[in-house]
């Protein structure tokens, strides 16, 4: 009896270990996102964001928080780690601790740009792509592990599926395929030109954040629709090389953060995923890895009459300099003893020669009672009054800087 009592209780056991081992696999605790970037890119506010925190923390060096993260059909969560690099390349050592062997396989890489200096975009992602490269090229991996790890990033593009094409329509549908066996990996598996040419093995996601200062480029740097197609061609096209997912983002606006956290977790923990590829509004674009290619890149040359799309970024996109119809102009005050000399040259100008004394100076005869004039005298009589003023004012001048006029120096008329 007591052998049948517990057999009952070690099949419940058994039941209750295959339930948490099926947990540690759907969750797992060891996924990681290494967030890469410029200085003043958005990373600590888009983390933030992610996390559901309005109060966004800068950290230096290699900063280490986490991201919740719920499965609303089965009720579980876990800690989604995350890694955000200081924009200053001088701390890229630091990389090992984020990004190593052993937790290569269980780490995403998101590369933020931003929209408010667009001008640097290219160079960003050209510098920090670099980077990665060189980092991952270190670790110690043989070459048929690296040619694994880049099948697998091959795979996962060739077999994405958008939401809504197949047969399955069922709320748990995944945008990939997920990989049946290692066998799956030796298919021949072909992509369009352009794609995955620089394969770094790694899920990588290009973030472009605050697109909300697409209005201030309009505004204040005469930035036109062009210059925004030409953007995003060319973030597109540098995409494809690496197999990137592109996603334009806002915390400002709440643009797209609530679609990257959804994305993040389907990739990362497989969970479901239901949005196709978002290419209407410019300040949210959303590109999944797998549906790009360089013809529907081509799109946006129709709209490209005054650009190359094949030019230099830098030669279109550059750093812009005040526009100088917004300039305000500077007044510079002028010397005083500058600005008296040249109303006394003025007043002597205009004023009759027989009014004049030797030396070319105005003399005022305070010794003359004041008689009533005509009307076409008064003038002289004026302006032979106001030369005087200036006279003695700029003697008095002559021997202190500066001196208050009293108001009894004012001329009368």
């Amino acid at each position: 009896m007591a052998s049948q009592k517990e057999q009952p209780s070690n099949l419940w056991n058994s039941i209750l270990e295959d339930v948490r081992r099926q947990e540690r696999t759907n969750l797992s605790s060891s996924k990681k996102v290494l967030i890469l970037g410029d200085q003043e890119s958005g990373k600590a506010t888009l983390v933030a964001k992610l996390q559901g925190n309005e109060d966004p923390k800068k950290g230096c060096g290699l900063e280490y928080s986490f991201i919740t993260v719920r499965d609303e059909y089965r009720d579980e969560h876990t800690r989604l780690s995350v890694w955000v690099m200081d924009g200053d390349p001088a701390f890229v050592p630091l990389l090992r601790f984020a990004l190593s062997k052993e937790t290569f396989q269980d780490t995403l890489v998101i590369i933020t740009v931003s929209m408010a200096t667009p001008w640097t975009i290219m160079d960003s992602l050209r510098q920090w792509v670099s980077l990665l490269q060189d980092h991952v090229d270190a670790l110690p991996f043989t070459a048929e592990e690296v040619k694994s790890f880049q099948q697998k990033q091959l795979w996962k593009w060739a077999t994405y599926v958008e939401p809504g094409d197949d047969n399955d329509s069922s709320p748990t549908q995944a945008t990939h395929r997920q990989l049946s066996s290692e066998d799956d990996l030796d298919l021949d598996l072909t992509v369009s030109d352009g794609v995955l040419t620089r394969n770094v093995g790694l899920d990588l996601v290009v973030v472009v954040t605050k697109t909300d200062e697409i209005n201030t480029l309009e505004r204040e740097y005469d930035y036109k629709e062009e210059h925004f197609e030409f953007i995003q061609q060319a973030v597109r096209k540098f995409c494809l090389q690496f197999g990137t997912t592109v996603f334009y983002t806002s915390v400002k606006e709440d643009k797209n953060c609530d679609l990257l956290y959804k994305y993040l977790v389907h990739r990362i923990y497989g969970l479901p995923f239901q949005t196709p590829a978002l290419v209407v509004e410019r300040d949210a674009l959303f590109i999944p890895a797998g549906w790009d290619n360089l013809k529907k890149i081509a799109i946006l040359y129709e709209n490209l009459h005054s650009m190359d799309p094949d030019a230099d970024y830098t030669d279109v996109i550059r750093l812009p300099g005040k526009r100088q119809s917004s300039r305000e102009v500077e007044v510079k005050a002028q010397d005083p003893q500058t600005f008296l000399a040249d109303q006394l040259k003025l007043l002597e100008s205009t004023t009759p020669a027989s009014d004049k004394v030797r030396g070319g100076s105005l003399q005022l005869l305070e010794a003359v009672p004041r008689i009533p004039v005509s009307p076409k005298h008064n003038t002289n009589m004026n302006n032979m009054a106001v030369g005087d003023f200036f006279k003695r004012l700029l003697e008095r001048n002559s021997s202190a800087k500066r001196s208050d006029i009293a108001p009894n120096d004012l001329p009368s008329n």
